[in-house]
């Protein structure tokens, strides 16, 4: 099945839809959603791309990432992407958008408009072997060690907006208040 993407501004304001691959070989503005799962120690979930990803093949990131379908909320889109990749259940709530763009592995660039979902799960993840090949849970301390260290084992889009996740789960204190529940 062909999988579309869906074109938007710099408002979020729906312009149309492009079959994925070309919205990706053209770089145009496209939705997206990224997901961040926290456990009860503060700890972030990372994962692994799989090897036989389309781009950035092998890198880590953030716990799940996709685009949102057609006539599809992003928040549906990201409890979806996080059951799909990672095989959890998890609440999860918005917390902000951001723009980014970066010219990636075969000729692809990614140009998008990226909402931002946090949660909390301490459930051992059971990985799509198609999407993910590990996981690890990392402090925000060893993740800026390991970044400094190996930056180009990450995802752009994660480089772009992981202290800020950090930083708000931080201030809002989401494990003990229990905003997400």
């Amino acid at each position: 099945m062909r999988e579309v993407v869906i074109l938007v501004n710099e408002r979020d304001v729906e312009l149309g839809t492009m079959e994925k691959m070309e919205t990706h070989l053209r770089g145009k503005l496209h939705r997206a959603i990224s997901v961040f799962i926290f456990n009860s120690n503060g700890e972030m979930l990372l994962q692994r791309r799989a090897l036989e990803k389309y781009h950035t093949a092998g890198l880590w990131s953030n716990s799940a990432c996709s685009h949102p379908r057609i006539n599809e909320k992003p928040i549906d889109s990201a409890e979806r992407r996080v059951f799909e990749e990672m095989g959890l259940n998890v609440k999860l709530k918005f917390i902000f958008k951001f723009l980014y763009k970066a010219k990636l592995d075969n000729n692809l660039i990614e140009n998008e408009l990226d909402h931002v979902f946090i949660g909390t799960s301490d459930e051992k993840p059971n990985i799509n072997a198609n999407e993910v090949c590990d996981y690890k849970y990392i402090s925000e301390y060893d993740l800026n060690l390991l970044i400094e260290k190996e930056c180009e084992s990450f995802t752009p889009w994660f480089k772009e907006c992981y202290k800020k996740v950090f930083k708000m789960f931080n201030d809002h204190n989401i494990i003990k208040s229990k905003i997400l529940i």
